[in-house]
């Protein structure tokens, strides 16, 4: 039960005694009564009058005094001023402009934003041979696995395997020009790939009207460019962050077991397979068709897919083994291709992949169209797949980036990806990124700078030109063996079970989009994925936290009671801490809630005989900001509360909240007593003038 001890005041014509006791009584604040008065804006004449509050302990030794603050109004700015500085912290975060700042003449502000818009010219000064040999032996190594990983990437989106090989060589060197990471890999990727491919199938058969097919590929490319590149000039890069990191661990789980799925048509040799991408349907095709299933293709299949995943386990066991499960692909394709076309004349149920043209990318500027009934299509298709890409390729980047200690710029990797994009669509490219294979493996093999890209564009180039034909005889089954390698590394228990112990909203999230892909769809799961992100960020915003504190014994730190057991609640004080910002979607909210905290409050009291609510403290430290619906709310709870003989008093309020609270006029009803700088104060000034009442 909590109790009021008196305690002996010491009174002279400045200061007053309080005493906050650490001993085995609760805490209490005694002293005598306080004006504090808000200072106006700059530049008004004002006078104050401040008295100093001298704790006194019942030992010797008194701690510091406490004083009782003024609590004021931020530098008065104009309207012109605040909309500047809000736009500033909102689109320019990293104030991209700094570096132009006090430079002497307009030639060096020019080599900066040419070095600003081409980070090339930034590093390329300073490049060496020494660097170039790291750039050589990395762009070779990602090389081997770039070349089958293309060729596998492009039949999982259903688009002809050389395509896979064209989006290989283009967009790389563009990116060494734009981009800003150094261990970047560029090319097609597991998941873009996948996505396009499911979404063009549900409306055009690849394999009835393949032209078509392709055209809406390259279309929805030049959109997915567009969105990229639009993203990073506007600086409006913060939309893809709506893709947490909980609902995409679902999504690529989700999305790769019906990618490895989809594959068995590979392994199993099965010649008529369902086009649909959920699971059901997926293993019903599987069954259904055993009469097709070929009994060479399954040795052959799960044999390189044992070789592979061997390798991929070594290497990660062993990272010093890197190239063992980069250099795998390629091997596999070497080998496999050597084994069929030694056997061709006796291995007929093995699919292979046939002749591909010898060349350089043609033109496709020609293929996209922007009109017809297919145009919403290739729109859609190319922003989801643009944000996947997008989300894929900057968190790769940032994470190599860290462990090098350097910093990629987002918005200028946004505008990067999407160029080379706009120019892969037209050069027979389709939707390409940063992988994070290619990534790691050119990170591991001690890549310094993008010229590896430009190294492994090379290899491309020369397998283009010369080496086509030797890729004839080279299995499918080999391929869905490589894509199953590849994606399985993106189901990631691990971070799945650590959300289930750190949150288990974030958990629900990715739980409903790995369903969602598996039972529905792989669009369908994604907008899942985001509309959960949304709603949990709508549930964060209209149902914020709200806690009470108690003093930390011996202190004048208050802190939430249910986190520090050891908190004192003060009697006749009611102190409640918001931990958001207050406005139109959580108003009502916070005022019914603490209106029920009130009432609890009350009926605990009165349950254990407790002194009589009197008080009710509203720490406003972590409010941020305030709009008018929550000015109207605290104005109707303080009325509402005044009705009961309750006081209302703010605590500590921000630049901005209190701007706006003195703007509306809503502290004149608060009075002198409504507002303190910190909750220690507003107790002991209160209490003070609670004992100096006669």
């Amino acid at each position: 039960m909590l109790k009021m001890f008196s305690l002996p005041l010491s009174i002279n014509t400045h200061r007053t005694s309080l005493s906050f006791f650490k001993p085995t009584t609760p805490s209490l604040t005694e002293s005598l009564s306080q004006r504090v008065r808000v200072h106006p804006p700059m530049g008004v004449n004002s006078t104050t009058t401040v008295n100093k509050i001298q704790s006194e302990l019942p030992i010797s030794v008194a701690s510091p005094p406490l004083e009782i603050h003024n609590v004021r109004l931020p530098p008065r700015r104009s309207t012109s001023q605040k909309l500047r500085q809000r736009l500033s912290d909102i689109f320019f975060p990293d104030d991209p402009l700094h570096r132009f700042k006090n430079q002497p003449s307009w030639l060096v502000k020019l080599m900066l934003g040419v070095q600003c818009m081409f980070p090339i010219f930034q590093w390329g000064p300073t490049y060496n041979l020494s660097l170039f040999r790291s750039d050589v032996i990395s762009g070779l190594t990602i090389a081997s696995l770039a070349i089958p990983q293309g060729i596998s990437y492009a039949k999982l989106a259903n688009l002809p395997p050389i395509i896979g090989l064209y989006s290989s060589f283009v967009p790389p060197l563009i990116y060494s020009l734009l981009g800003s990471s150094k261990h970047l890999g560029v090319g097609p990727v597991s998941i873009a790939s996948l996505v396009m491919g499911s979404m063009l199938s549900e409306t055009v058969s690849y394999t009835q009207d393949p032209i078509l097919y392709l055209k809406l590929a390259f279309t929805a490319t030049f959109f997915a460019g567009v969105f990229q590149s639009s993203l990073g000039i506007l600086r409006l890069g913060f939309v893809i962050d709506f893709l947490s990191k909980a609902t995409l661990v679902g999504f690529m789980a989700g999305a790769a077991i019906i990618v490895s799925l989809q594959q068995l048509k590979g392994l199993l040799g099965i010649v008529h397979f369902t086009s649909k991408m959920q699971i059901i349907p997926v293993l019903a095709s599987v069954f259904k068709q055993k009469d097709e299933w070929s009994w060479q293709t399954i040795v052959l299949g799960f044999g390189f897919l044992a070789f592979l995943l061997i390798t991929r386990h070594i290497s990660l066991r062993k990272p010093n083994l890197f190239w063992v499960s980069a250099a795998a692909p390629l091997a596999s394709v070497i080998l496999s291709t050597i084994l069929v076309f030694l056997l061709r004349n006796k291995a007929h149920g093995i699919a292979i992949i046939g002749e591909l043209p010898k060349g350089l990318n043609p033109p496709s500027s020609n293929m996209l169209f922007f009109s017809g009934p297919y145009l919403a299509l290739a729109i859609k298709t190319g922003i989801v797949t643009g944000i996947l890409s997008l989300t894929e390729g900057i968190a790769v980047g940032r994470t190599f980036a860290a462990l090098k200690n350097y910093q990629v710029d987002g918005n200028k990797e946004m505008m990067a990806i999407g160029i080379m994009n706009i120019a892969g669509s037209c050069s027979s490219c389709y939707v390409t990124t940063g992988s994070f294979s290619r990534s790691a493996v050119n990170y591991n093999a001690g890549a310094q700078t993008a010229v590896s890209n430009i190294i492994m564009a090379s290899a491309v180039l020369v397998t283009l030109l010369f080496l086509m034909p030797l890729f004839y005889y080279t299995p499918n089954v080999v391929l869905a063996a490589i894509i199953i390698t590849a994606v399985i590394g993106l189901i990631d228990y691990q971070a799945s079970y650590k959300l289930w112990k750190v949150d288990k909203l974030d958990f629900l999230a990715c739980m409903c989009s790995f369903f969602g892909v598996l039972f529905i769809s792989v669009p369908l799961g994604l907008s899942i994925a985001v509309a959960i992100s949304v709603f949990k960020i709508l549930l964060h915003v209209s149902r914020p936290n709200t806690l009470v504190l108690g003093n930390i014994p011996g202190t004048t730190i208050f802190h939430n009671v249910n986190q520090y057991r050891e908190a004192l609640r003060i009697p006749s004080f009611l102190i409640l801490a918001v931990e958001s910002p207050i406005y139109f979607a959580n108003s009502t909210y916070l005022q019914e809630r603490i209106l029920r905290w009130v009432r609890e409050e009350e009926e605990h009291i009165k349950a254990n005989n407790g002194s009589k609510l009197e008080c009710i403290i509203l720490d406003m430290t972590a409010v941020t900001a305030i709009d008018t619906s929550g000015i109207d709310t605290l104005c109707e709870l303080r009325k509402m509360l005044e009705k009961r003989s309750l006081q209302l008093v703010l605590a500590n309020p921000v630049g901005s909240v209190m701007e706006k609270l003195h703007q509306s006029n809503i502290l004149d009803s608060f009075g002198l007593k409504g507002v303190y700088l910190t909750v220690a104060e507003a107790v002991a000034d209160i209490s003070s003038s609670w004992k100096a009442q006669p």
